[in-house]
């Protein structure tokens, strides 16, 4: 038992005397921001909003059609005949099955979009955090969404945000 005290307390006296450990220079990186944030997502967001802006707005249209075609279902109903329900039924059905459609439509097309974006990014951001973690001279760097709280100069997605917008 002694000699365990002895081992324990010769330990805990050689780690006190590296100063080293103390002095783990630490970071945190928001990697979505940092793509989000970064010129080049701006710009692809610029243009996916000019590019896809006709279809945004056929399904505005196709999802206010089919909403006054069921407040008219729902307001005349027990006025309407049969057939008159039966067309409405069947009119308001296509405005909902065509607003599906185009909607699933222009989500792949911008989830493929977007997934080339992200892959033209990723070795430039990649380059941007291990230049700011090289300049930093970080010994750990975390992501932000394992971290509960942080000292905003802990943060470095900023650097890296700007490291990627100046590598063009």
């Amino acid at each position: 038992m002694r000699k365990l005290i002895s081992v324990a307390a010769i330990s805990l006296m050689v780690l006190a005397s590296f100063p080293a450990v103390a002095e783990i220079k630490i970071a945190v990186l928001d990697y979505q921001m940092a793509l989000v944030e970064s010129d080049a997502a701006k710009r692809y967001s610029g243009e996916a909003e000019k590019k896809y802006g006709n279809q945004v707005q056929r399904l505005r249209n196709l999802e206010s059609e089919a909403k006054r075609l069921q407040e008219r279902m729902q307001k005349d109903g027990e006025k309407l005949g049969q057939t008159e329900k039966e067309k409405l039924d069947l009119e308001f059905r296509q405005k909902a099955r065509e607003f599906q459609t185009l909607s699933r439509e222009l989500n792949e097309q911008r989830a493929q979009d977007e997934r080339q974006v992200v892959e033209t990014l990723r070795p430039k951001l990649e380059e941007a955090v291990k230049a700011v973690i090289a300049s930093g001279n970080y010994d750990l760097v975390i992501d932000r969404s394992a971290v509960v709280d942080v000292k905003p100069d802990l943060d470095i997605t900023r650097q890296v945000i700007e490291r990627l917008n100046s590598a063009r």
